[in-house]
Parts: structure tokens; sequence; C-alpha cells
């Protein structure tokens, strides 16, 4: 079983940008986004692939990111595009690269080695090239821990509610009920796995209010970050997804109570009318974690 200790890279916001569009692939790289995605799939017409495959890598080359995380999502591994996508852009070493549509270890194992072989030709350090896997269907959802486990390259798992929803026959709500088994279930095995849980879309593009409300839902589930699809969208992102000063002044007061109650004999205790323990303090943590 491939389990992953650390998280190192921060991952709240994760933009796509289509991958044929220069101008907007620079509008996105001065943005507030702690990651890029470069589309070559969803967002990229078919007679469109190869001029988005040359956008990208040029791209990749020529743009000052700010040191924003440079992702590349390419068609389905079972795709005859998907090789191509990759053979495309990676000579201009990405930072990673997104498969979407992840149903089995099998659509992440050849990209894998491919990328190792990349990496040993170019000289450049084992695993430096990334993988995140979308998981969208129910074939997917069903193979989440066979998945979590296929590649020391995953870092995160990203979440699409819009192609499950479609998958599985359900109508997509305000609530979220018709995929909450789903989202639920990334949440789980992220945690598992030391991967990064990453929720899907909003794609209500002028309904902020609403935005915030579905990373509040998503932030206490444990999602540690979210897809955006518009720039706009990032800042209420970056401020759901990122500890408030009050969260961490509890947090710390927490942890400090907790280790003079440790230093005196005492297990769990009350603070502020409530009993503490070991799973608050962990809590706690990750709050810090997080915010850090």
């Amino acid at each position: 079983m491939t389990t992953h200790s650390t998280l190192p890279k921060i991952r709240r916001s994760l933009l796509f940008m289509p991958g044929d569009s220069r101008r907007k692939i620079e509008k996105g790289a001065q943005s507030d986004a702690d990651t890029i995605i470069m589309d070559l799939e969803d967002g990229v017409a078919l007679s469109q692939k190869e001029v988005a495959r040359q956008t990208v890598c040029q791209a990749l080359k020529d743009i000052d990111f700010n040191g924003i995380e440079r992702l590349v999502r390419i068609n389905g591994s079972g795709s005859n595009l998907a090789m191509a996508d990759l053979e495309g852009t990676v000579d201009a070493h990405p930072d990673g690269y997104v498969i979407p549509k992840v149903e089995d270890p099998m659509d992440l194992s050849p990209i894998d080695e491919y990328l190792t072989e990349v990496e040993r030709a170019f000289d450049w350090p084992l695993l430096s090239i990334h993988l995140l896997a979308v998981v969208e269907t129910a074939r997917g959802i069903l193979k989440l821990e066979e998945i979590a486990g296929a590649s020391e390259r995953l870092g995160a798992i990203l979440f699409g509610a819009e192609d499950l929803a479609g998958d599985i026959g359900a109508t997509r709500s305000k609530a979220g009920w018709e995929v909450f088994y789903a989202r639920s279930a990334v949440v789980t095995t992220c945690a598992a796995y030391g991967l990064q849980p990453i929720d899907t879309v909003f794609v209500d593009l002028n309904d902020l209010e609403a935005l915030a409300e579905d990373c509040c839902t998503a932030q206490q589930m444990g999602y540690l970050g979210k897809l955006a699809i518009h720039p706009r969208q990032i800042p209420v992102i970056n401020q759901l997804f990122t500890p408030s000063e009050e969260e961490v002044a509890a947090a710390q007061r927490l942890i400090e109570a907790f280790q003079t109650n440790q230093e005196a004999g005492t297990g769990a205790f009350e603070l502020d009318g409530k009993m503490v323990d070991m799973p608050m303090v962990r809590a706690a943590h990750r709050v810090l974690a997080r915010a850090r």
C-alpha cells in the first residue's frame, strides 16, 4: 500500500484555464490562485488539441507564474490523446499532470512509468512531476482505495461532482445530497492515504455568496481546497480555506492548555465549558498546519 505522509504543497485554489488561450493562461498566472491547471481536455475543442499542446508548452517555457503551481490536465488515459498530450508538453517540465476520469490504478500506472523515463532522460529529480487524479465516475468512487495507493507521484484526489451526477443519473442540487456519499468518500480515502482532497467546481460564476457556503461545507467535511473555473472565484476560495485569525488563536490556546494539563498529569480537561481530549488536540494541530 502506497501512503503519502507529508502534504507540503498548499492547494487551496486550483484554477482551470483553457490550454488553447495564451491570454487566459497569462491572466491566470497573474491571479492569486495556488495552482493553475492548463486544460487540454474538456476546455478545448477536438480540432484545437494540437494548438493547445503547443500553446501550453510555450506558456510553460515563457510565462512567469510567480510561484503558482503549473499543472496540465491531459485527456483521459483511455483515449488516444493522452500520450500525445504528455509528449507535447513534458519537455517544458510542468509541475504535474491532472488525470481526468480515473477509474482504476491502471489509468495512472503507464503515465507514472512514462514520467519516470522522462525524468531519467532529462536528468530531473525522480518523482519531481506530480500526478493529481480526478475521480468523477461511479467506478472511480468504488475504486478510490486502489487509486489512492497507485503511485508515489499522486499528491491529491480531485472530486468531480458534475460528471459523477451525470454518470449515476442524479440531478444536481444546491444541497448536494445526491453526491454526498462520494464527496465524503474522497475525503476519507485521502485522509487514510495522506493525500490532499480537493473539492469539485462551483458552476455559478455570479453567486459568490453560494460559493462561500459551498466552500464552508467542503472545508467542514475535511477538504483542503477547491477547483475554480474563473479568477473571480479565487479570493472567496482562498479566504474560506485559510484559517481565520480567531481560529488560529483558539487552536493555539487549546494546545497550550493541553500542554499545561499534561505537565500537571491531567489527561482530558475542560476548556470554555467543553471537554478536551486528543481528537480535539489533533484538530487544533491541523488548523495550525493549514495556517502555516
